[in-house]
């Protein structure tokens, strides 16, 4: 294959967004847009060149140094637009021209449009496709031998030429030289006033140059992006791809339509995803594990044979046969090794938790480091906070923190210690002690019911 540089088009506004976010920056499955058109030319191109223009300084920041860039300060068209990333063309080869709003293409397809216009020695080839509603698409109009005979815009065609299902995907190969000759020739006499990267066809058929088009079998994949409806269900396209994969793969979606996972999430063969269940960002998670009903996770590590189920973890990572939740939520920072329990509402941040440690419901673990066989009693409250600063909480190996518990900042409690229920320690426990901190009971034998009536009459007195 001849050398090949990518230009993709991404200097719109994309009004129809109604959005203070660049168009092509808007995220699908956990990535932009563009970054998906970037992935599938990556392979083919040897150089990629991102043509900007409406905030184009998020695009670049976002993208990164990835791509070269070029800037369309005025946005007069696709022709126009491709006219800027000219001088950057080497002076032979291929150039693939894309739009930045098209993230379902896939390498194989552009693969299979490159590999055409090489076999018929085009100057350039369209990427085209029948579609079941053509309505604001170029239509692709053919000769009496099939070939490609124009291409007319929604708002130049004719009623007859409206009917034609075939429509121009906005993606070309053009050869360098014969691109290089006709843009310049392009004229703006058209509805819209713009310079149309279409006409370049036309202008390379009048000079007698030949013209390919490679048809996509599957439409869908040349789905753009313009308002919000559309990108709901290039969306809706974009996860079913990816839930397919993982279902290929040997992972279980118990209702693919209620799992949503981003592109950049790996699972393991044997894990169940169950209903409800959002796994967002770069998270990976091992085998043979339960995931969900109803829970989140965002960027974390889950190692193999894990149970996470009706709970929220963000950031977190999460050892072998790891058991969360109900109702939990692991907060930023928080390590829990192998064999964890981490019962029904309980809030964990910024906390290592060691192999068999339980901390089973209603607590707040944060700032703490925790060894392994604690047994933390419901109702525990690390308290890390002063009011200036997060202070560290240290409990050893094998300590047992009775139930209703505060732990006041810094702190340390020994290894095998024992703290007694309803303490609040603000004292470092020595190992293998036993802490009792909290007030004397005091019983007034034949006191309560002289209270009782007080409240009583209070009760009955009271206005409603």
């Amino acid at each position: 294959m001849e050398k090949t540089t990518a230009v993709i088009l991404a200097a719109g506004e994309g009004k129809r967004m109604q959005s203070a976010l660049p168009k092509v920056l808007h995220p699908i499955c956990g990535y932009p847009m563009i970054s998906y058109v970037i992935s599938a030319v990556k392979g083919i191109c040897s150089d990629i060149v991102v043509v900007v223009g409406h905030q184009g300084e998020k695009i670049r920041q976002l993208v990164g140094n990835r791509v070269r860039y070029v800037e369309q300060k005025e946005q007069l068209g696709t022709a126009h637009a491709v006219l800027q990333a000219v001088p950057l063309l080497p002076a032979e080869g291929n150039v693939l021209v894309l739009c930045g709003d098209t993230p379902l293409l896939t390498a194989e397809a552009i693969g299979n449009m490159a590999d055409r216009h090489s076999q018929a020695g085009a100057a350039a080839t369209v990427l085209t496709a029948h579609v079941p509603d053509p309505y604001g698409y170029g239509r692709i109009v053919r000769d009496e031998k099939g070939g490609v005979a124009g291409i007319v815009e929604e708002k130049d065609a004719t009623a007859g030429e409206r009917k034609i299902t075939e429509i121009n995907t906005g993606t070309y190969v053009f050869d360098i030289r014969s691109l290089k000759e006709v843009i310049d020739e392009v004229g703006c006499s058209n509805v819209q006033g713009e310079y149309y990267l279409t006409d370049c066809i036309a202008i390379l058929q009048q000079k007698g140059l030949p013209v390919a088009a490679e048809v996509l079998e599957d439409y869908t994949l040349a789905l753009g992006v313009n308002d919000r409806m559309q990108l709901a269900r290039v969306q809706s396209l974009m996860q079913q791809r990816i839930n397919n994969s993982l279902m290929e793969a040997g992972v279980t979606l118990v209702d693919p339509q209620t799992s949503y996972i981003d592109a950049g999430v790996r699972i393991g063969r044997d894990t169940v995803v169950m209903p409800n269940t959002i796994i967002r960002g770069r998270t990976v998670v091992g085998e043979n594990c339960i995931i969900g009903p109803n829970s989140e996770l965002v960027d974390c590590r889950v190692g193999s044979n894990s149970v996470f189920r009706h709970s929220v973890a963000n950031s977190s990572e999460i050892g072998d046969g790891v058991a969360v939740g109900p109702f939990a939520h692991l907060r930023s920072g928080t390590v829990l090794e192998k064999d964890v329990k981490v019962g029904g509402f309980v809030e964990i941040k910024k906390t290592r938790v060691g192999s068999k440690t339980k901390i089973a419901h209603l607590s707040y673990i944060g700032d703490a480091q925790l060894g392994s066989g604690i047994n933390m009693g419901g109702g525990t409250i690390v308290v890390n906070y002063d009011g200036k600063r997060k202070n560290l909480t240290t409990i050893h190996d094998n300590a047992f923190i009775g139930c209703n518990c505060n732990l006041v900042a810094p702190v340390t409690v020994g290894k095998g210690a024992y703290v007694a229920a309803g303490s609040t320690v603000t004292e470092d426990v020595p190992a293998g002690s036993l802490t009792i901190a909290r007030a004397r009971q005091v019983n007034k034998e034949g006191r309560a019911a002289r209270y009782l009536e007080n409240n009583n009459s209070k009760n009955m007195n009271r206005k409603e």
